[in-house]
């Protein structure tokens, strides 16, 4: 069973590693990665590979940044010659970046069977270019497996048949575990000169965060706050640092004493500083799960998510993006201690039930009972 297995974002390699190790214990599947380069810093891109024991590309596309529809395009246009080239047995996806609706898009017109893990996630706000991706590929996929519960009644809604549809658990998990132990010998606290749970950390990226102005200077009025009494330690996304700098907020932000503002980490570095830290506030996803299972409190600077299980279950809060409702969630993390439930299935084992539903699927003709 030939199967090219698509990365292209830095959230993609953490889903593709523990995949990528499943396969290789099975003889019958013979994995090929296809990097599209949407994500194109290659030093970060490298230490990702390394980091997590990933097998170099079998051919990298190359696509570099550009607004969606030139991106999705260019993707589209270079990995269709290599579908036709190698003539898989199934392309996978995994996630909700451009690089997962465009070769879903080149499989799905080549009559190649899809396979979307991370499928049937909804945050039912169409204004993400996320959700537009997760809800088109889950549309033209044949094997869709899910992490949560939720995830496979958004599908069955959807009308998604039962068969196609598996709940395997995390993949993002995976790797976890299995890095967690090396993550622990990383000397990035010593580096930054940070106390364990005597700081916090913060990640932002998403358009509704950062490219309306007004917005992220709301969100400055919380952290200008939080900071002046848990020091935050800022990897700063490269889209953001320029949006920053546009809007004219760069300077406020490097103005504030407990604000610390790094570059992007690598996995473990950026696993460790996770792990220690006494609160999390993103606006990412998988950052959500990640302190769910770390048992750290996470405040997710967003109206809604996709992954209501890390809020149901885990140490999420899912706050918006108002000051009042950020330093409200902040003061609650203060006040009490969080004990978090591990979501049905984060067992580090997901990809080998992935690994095992294929080779079955395959074997019995495409249709693997769920």
């Amino acid at each position: 069973m030939k199967v090219i297995n698509i990365c292209g974002a830095r959230p993609n390699f953490m889903k593709i590693a523990p995949l990528m190790r499943a396969f290789a214990q099975r003889p019958e599947i013979d994995a090929r990665i296809v990097h599209t380069g949407q994500h194109y810093d290659d030093a970060m891109s490298r230490s990702f590979f390394d980091d997590l024991h990933i097998p170099r590309p079998d051919i990298n596309l190359e696509v570099g940044s550009a607004s969606h529809a030139v991106q999705t395009g260019l993707i589209m246009q270079r990995f269709e010659p290599v579908v036709l080239e190698e003539k898989p047995d199934a392309v996978l996806v995994v996630g909700d970046v451009n690089s997962t609706i465009a070769c879903g898009l080149v499989a799905a017109k080549l009559q190649v069977p899809l396979i979307h893990v991370e499928a049937g996630l909804r945050s039912f706000d169409r204004t993400m270019p996320e959700e537009v991706n997760r809800v088109l590929t889950d549309a033209i996929s044949e094997l869709l497996f899910v992490t949560e519960p939720a995830g496979v009644e958004n599908l069955l809604h959807e009308g998604v048949a039962r068969e196609k549809i598996h709940l395997v658990g995390n993949v993002m998990i995976d790797t976890l575990l299995a890095h967690r132990e090396m993550a622990e010998k990383s000397d990035v606290l010593e580096r930054l000169k940070l106390s364990p749970q005597k700081y916090g950390v913060l990640t932002l990226h998403r358009p509704s965060n950062v490219d309306d102005p007004r917005v992220l200077a709301g969100i400055l009025d919380a952290l200008q706050e939080i900071q002046a009494e848990t020091p935050l330690v800022f990897p700063v996304h490269p889209r953001t640092r320029g949006n920053l700098e546009r809007s004219g907020l760069a300077g406020r932000l490097a103005a504030m004493p407990g604000m610390r503002i790094i570059d992007p980490l690598g996995y473990l570095d950026f696993l460790k500083l996770m792990s220690r830290a006494a609160v999390v506030l993103t606006d990412s996803g998988g950052i959500q799960e990640e302190t769910t299972v770390l048992g750290v409190p996470c405040l997710t600077l967003r109206a809604n998510t996709e992954r209501p299980v890390t809020a149901e279950h885990g140490t999420n809060q899912v706050v918006g993006m108002s000051p009042e409702r950020i330093l409200a969630a902040y003061r609650r993390v203060q006040a009490g201690k969080v004990t978090p439930r591990v979501p049905e299935l984060w067992d580090g084992r997901a990809a080998e039930r992935i690994a095992e539903i294929m080779v079955r699927w395959h074997v019995v003709g495409r249709t693997a009972p769920p």
